[in-house]
């Protein structure tokens, strides 16, 4: 919850900006006028789960049950007035499973701190520059290594390479193959090293 709240009250800056890229472009304009919701209660998962595997609908659904985690467990926002401002707070939150589905990056401490790196990249938030810099202070020399020197310069060569997160329309996408939708946003594959 206090993370929640954090993202929200020092988010003044960037969310903004994150929905001008939205209004700015046709896809994530289409996402701020419809509002969808990535819930339990708006996905098709028995659909999802019939997709071929290596496509985004199966992966994401293969993330979840592998993780053991739920689009539900996303705090509604709370501490922003602007109704549009809230929504696109409220998106980057529903679509982070997605990243970690795209980034191929599990919901370990190491996976989240790649996360949070391409996150920072991406968006500006600083709940994700935060998350990006301190959470790696738990991890083993071995992991730290691993992180700088292979995974934290790919996810920033990836944030800064692909196009905003928050211009997919992903509920559209469940079909398309993730690596035909990473090469489409401009994330590079992820490295090969054991996360």
């Amino acid at each position: 919850d206090m993370v929640a709240v954090f993202g929200e009250t020092t988010s003044c800056l960037a969310l903004p900006n994150l929905r001008d890229k939205m209004k700015h472009h046709p896809e994530g304009y289409r996402i701020l006028q419809e509002r969808p919701r990535i819930r339990l209660s708006t996905l098709n998962m028995a659909r999802l789960k019939e997709l071929p595997d290596g496509t985004l609908g199966r992966e994401y659904v293969r993330f979840l049950e592998d993780n053991k985690v739920s689009p539900d467990t996303r705090m509604p926002t709370k501490f922003i007035d602007d109704e549009e401002l809230a929504y696109v707070i409220q998106r980057y939150r529903e679509i982070h499973d997605l990243m970690h589905t795209l980034l191929g990056m599990p919901t370990n401490m190491l996976g989240e701190v790649v996360v949070k790196w391409f996150e920072a990249v991406q968006t500006g938030l600083p709940m994700c520059v935060l998350g990006a810099m301190f959470g790696p202070v738990r991890l083993s020399t071995r992991k730290l290594q691993v992180l700088a020197t292979e995974l934290v310069p790919w996810a920033i060569r990836s944030g800064r390479n692909a196009s905003c997160i928050l211009n997919v329309y992903y509920e559209q996408r469940w079909e398309q193959p993730v690596e035909s939708l990473r090469e489409e946003i401009g994330i590079f594959p992820p490295p090969a090293v054991r996360v």
